[in-house]
Formats: structure tokens, sequence, C-alpha cells
């Protein structure tokens, strides 16, 4: 933990003791909020934890995943607050483009044609050469010299 209270997926995932496809999946269900950042910048806080381990108990005491999100609607027994639910579902569809470079795409939006998709994944490793050291090309190098 590089912080203190900040997590990333798997430190969040060994203290909540699930998986780590558990917390993404209870993000995308709204029933923990969504982090902070994206990707493998994606952290966690206190909140995440608490949160997941409300999720998690309310599990083991044989609620469904439905019954979970009903009850976190439910003012809190202790605080009288609402605990927030994101209320969206959204799904995205991630496509690596190249290395590096993933594009994200609403569920809600029609993906790109295979071809077009291809242009945009050879642009993408033409334009952002890999940490592996790949030569860079003339545009690239006149534009960094600017």
């Amino acid at each position: 933990m590089s912080e203190e209270g900040i997590y990333d997926v798997g430190e969040l995932s060994a203290l909540g003791g699930v998986s780590r496809r558990t917390v993404r999946y209870y993000v995308q269900e709204g029933l923990i909020p969504a982090p902070m950042g994206l990707g493998r910048g994606a952290r966690y806080g206190k909140e995440h934890l608490e949160r997941l381990l409300r999720v998690k108990s309310l599990q083991e005491e044989g609620l469904t995943l439905d019954e979970v999100r009903r009850s976190l609607r439910k003012p809190d027994r202790d605080s009288g607050r609402t605990a927030a639910v994101t209320p969206s579902r959204a799904v995205l569809t991630r496509i690596r483009l190249a290395p590096g470079v993933d594009l994200l795409v609403d569920g809600m939006l029609r993906l790109p044609s295979p071809g077009k998709l291809a242009e945009l994944s050879d642009w993408c490793r033409k334009n952002f050469p890999s940490a592996g050291g790949e030569d860079e090309d003339d545009d690239s190098d006149a534009a960094r010299d600017r």
C-alpha cells in the first residue's frame, strides 16, 4: 500500500476477501463506487473497502445481489444516511489498439468496422511506440523536436 488508505485492486480484493474480478464486477453493478482513475492507475479508498465488506456481509447473510442493492439504498441503521449507489450500469467495450493504448467504447455506441479499427490500431502503433525500444519514424522525431 503506497499511501495509507489507498489501495490498488489487488490490495482491495485481498483486504475484502474476494477476487479482483469480483471487485470489478461489483463496481460494474454499482454495488461499490467506481475507483479513482482508470486501468492500472485505478485506486480505491477506505469507502470502497467499507462498501465491499458491507456487500460481502450481506451476501453471507444469504441476500442475492438484487437484495443487496436494495439494502444499500435504504438508510444506514447506524448513521441514518442512505448509502450512495452508482445508478448507471454502463457497459464498456475495451479494445487494445497497441501496447499501452486501449480504446473504451460505451455500450450504447456501435463499434467501428474492423477495417477502421485496424487503421486506428496501425496509427497508434506508429505514433505510440512501445516501451520496448522500437524505432520511431521520421514524423514522430520531427514532432518531438518542435
